[in-house]
């Protein structure tokens, strides 16, 4: 039976051992290994069968060293692992590329940062669900340290200018960090927040509308401060026409005028409410 240790298969012509299934060889082995493969790989012409080959040959070798720096982080969504190994097999492949073996750096040394890197900014890129700038998204990574560290020494929740202190940063940028938090993920419309007797509650169903009447009732909360400032006899015709609903006619014979008299006073009332309701838009 042929022997299963990559190790101890005949050598390759190239004085290298072959290798029909280089991704199934130990992490020692690859170790052991990349360097001999290094230095055969840096005198061949790169474009050339070869060339790819034996590039080829490095990355499945050292498949391991992709899965050892995915295991390090931890998976958000079912599925995501994959996505992790994906995006750092670019980063060893980086590492293959720009691996010069006379700095007298062992490859493990070498790759390790370059597919953590990879991976990282994967997470920053791609796991936002609205892109907001990297210098937000940095900073919402030291706010969760700091407002975390704080929150544990102080026994409460900080404050703006306390996270300001503890990140060395101005309390505008701060509230910036805490506002690009809000875009790192979302949540579906769909997705229920709360289960009664009545049945399920959606986070649509909790959704605000418009209120038509809220600017009306800032009009009438205006409104109500020019009233009490008119003399008696006025908020008595604004009263007598707009709650009693009385005609002029009717607003005469109750306070003993002419009707043409009630029409020039509510005239005259109507115009200086008005004129304060309009300067007080414009403050």
């Amino acid at each position: 039976m042929a022997p299963t240790s990559s190790t101890a298969l005949a050598p390759h012509m190239n004085g290298l051992p072959k290798l029909p299934t280089p991704a199934k060889i130990t992490s020692a082995e690859a170790r052991k290994l990349s360097q001999s493969f290094f230095r055969q790989f840096a005198t061949l012409q790169e474009g050339t069968p070869e060339y790819q080959n034996m590039r080829n040959m490095l990355i499945e070798m050292n498949i391991s060293l992709v899965i050892f720096s995915a295991s390090r982080f931890r998976s958000r969504r079912p599925g995501e692992m994959e996505d992790i190994i994906q995006v750092g097999m670019i980063g060893l492949i980086k590492a293959i590329d720009r691996f010069d073996l006379s700095r007298g750096v062992e490859f493990a040394s070498f790759a390790v940062p370059f597919i953590v890197g990879e991976i990282k900014r994967f997470f920053r890129d791609s796991t936002w669900a609205v892109h907001v700038p990297r210098r937000l998204q940095e900073a919402r990574i030291q706010l969760s340290h700091a407002t975390e560290e704080l929150l544990s020494r102080l026994g409460r929740t900080p404050t703006i200018q306390e996270l300001s202190e503890a990140m060395s940063l101005p309390e505008e940028e701060v509230r910036e960090a805490r506002l690009a938090a809000n875009a790192y993920s979302t949540a579906s419309l769909d997705a229920v927040i709360s289960r009664g007797n009545e049945g399920e509650t959606t986070a649509q169903e909790c959704i605000g509308t418009e209120d038509r009447a809220l600017q009306r009732v800032e009009d009438l909360h205006s409104l109500a401060s020019l009233v009490a400032d008119l003399c008696e006899r006025d908020q008595q015709i604004i009263y007598l026409r707009f709650v009693e609903e009385l005609s002029q006619a009717q607003i005469g014979k109750r306070l003993g005028i002419s009707q043409m008299h009630v029409s020039r006073l509510l005239s005259r009332v109507l115009h200086l409410l008005r004129e304060g309701m309009l300067s007080s838009l414009q403050v």
